[in-house]
C-alpha cells in the first residue's frame, strides 16, 4: 500500500493554525504519510508536526462572519488544533487523507517502521531485550513451558508480542483456539514464575461466554494444565464495578475451571458494594468455585 494513495491534496497554502494559549501560525500545511506539518517559513514561529496516529477524531465546520472552512482534530493526548482554510474543497481534502492516514491498521505502516535517526545509534535497540535470551533463563527453573511464536505475526493478538511463553502441554493450535474465546484474542500466557515454590502468574483477558454461556474446551485446557489436579489457585478480577457488571449482564462472566479444581475468583470491589450485589441476587457461585472479596 502505497500512502500518496491516502493524501488526496499534499500542500495547501496560508492556512491558519489555532491553539489554545498560543499565537495563531499561518503558513503551509503539508500531508506526509505520517505527519501533519505546518510552517510559516519564517523564523520565529512555532511549526506544526503532528502524527497521525496521535490524532483521534476531526471535526469540520464553516464560519458564517468570514466564510472560512475550518477543520478541527481533536488529539489522543486531549489536545484540540484548528486549521482555518479559504477553500472548502482544500479543508475535506485534508480531512480526507487524516482520516485514513490516521486508521490505518498495519502495524508494519506505523511510523517507527520508517524513522531514521539523525545520530549513529549506540546500539541496536531490537535486539536490547530478546524473549529467547529470557526463556534461556527461565529453562533452568522449569521443564513446564515453552517459547511459542504463534504470535509471530501478531495475528493471533496485537498487543501481545510475538513470541510469549505457554504451558508445554499445550500445543499453538489449542492457543489459537483459546485466543478466540478471549476478548482481543488476549489468551492465558506466563507473566510471573517464582523459583522456589514454583507458583505462576498468568494473565489474559475475560472469556467471551456470550448470552448462551458458551465454554471452550481449549481455554479450560490451558487453565487446567497449570492448576493440575488439586492445586489451588486464584482468579483475579481487575475489572471495574461497571465493567464487570456490564459483562455479567451479558453473560460473559462464567468459570474455567475444571470441577476437580479448587480456586477462588478474588472481586476486587469494596466490601459495601459486594454486599450490595450479593443482596440483589448478583453474585452467584460458579462450578463450585468460592468468590472471595478484597477490600
Amino acid at each position: 500500500m502505497e500512502f500518496a494513495e491516502f493524501i488526496k491534496t499534499p500542500t495547501v497554502e496560508n492556512v491558519c493554525m489555532k491553539r489554545p494559549f498560543t499565537k495563531s501560525v499561518t503558513g503551509t500545511l503539508c500531508i506526509t504519510g505520517h505527519h501533519v506539518i505546518l510552517s510559516s517559513r519564517s523564523e520565529n514561529h512555532e511549526e506544526l508536526w503532528l502524527l497521525h496516529s496521535a490524532i483521534d477524531s476531526t471535526e469540520k465546520k464553516m464560519t458564517q462572519s468570514n466564510g472560512k472552512y475550518i477543520l478541527i482534530l481533536r488529539c489522543k493526548d486531549l489536545q484540540m488544533i484548528e486549521l482555518e482554510f479559504n477553500g472548502g474543497d482544500d479543508c475535506l481534502d485534508v480531512a480526507s487523507s487524516i482520516e485514513k492516514l490516521s486508521h490505518v491498521d498495519d502495524i508494519s505502516l506505523k511510523y517507527p517502521f520508517f524513522y531514521r535517526a539523525g545520530f549513529e545509534p549506540l546500539e541496536d535497540g531490537w535486539q536490547a531485550f530478546l524473549p529467547e535470551n529470557e526463556y534461556t533463563r527461565f529453562k533452568d527453573c522449569s521443564e513446564e513451558w515453552r517459547l511459542s511464536y504463534v504470535n509471530k505475526d501478531y495475528k493471533v493478538c496485537a498487543s501481545y508480542p510475538h513470541a510469549v511463553i505457554v504451558p508445554k502441554s499445550i500445543d499453538d493450535e489449542t492457543v489459537i483456539k483459546a485466543s478466540q474465546f478471549r476478548q482481543n484474542g488476549r489468551f492465558p500466557v506466563l507473566s510471573y514464575y517464582h523459583r522456589q515454590t514454583k507458583a505462576v502468574m498468568m494473565r489474559c483477558s475475560q472469556p467471551l461466554t456470550g448470552m448462551n454461556n458458551k465454554r471452550c474446551k481449549e481455554d479450560e485446557r490451558m487453565v487446567n494444565s497449570v492448576m493440575g489436579r488439586g492445586n489451588k489457585g486464584y482468579i483475579i478480577d481487575t475489572r471495574s464495578p461497571s465493567a464487570a457488571k456490564s459483562a455479567q449482564n451479558k453473560g460473559m462472566i462464567k468459570s474455567v475451571m475444571g470441577r476437580d479444581n479448587k480456586g477462588y475468583i478474588i472481586d476486587t470491589r469494596s466490601p459495601s458494594a459486594a454486599k450490595s450485589a450479593q443482596n440483589k441476587g448478583m453474585v452467584k457461585s460458579v462450578m463450585g468455585v468460592t468468590t472471595k472479596v478484597i477490600s
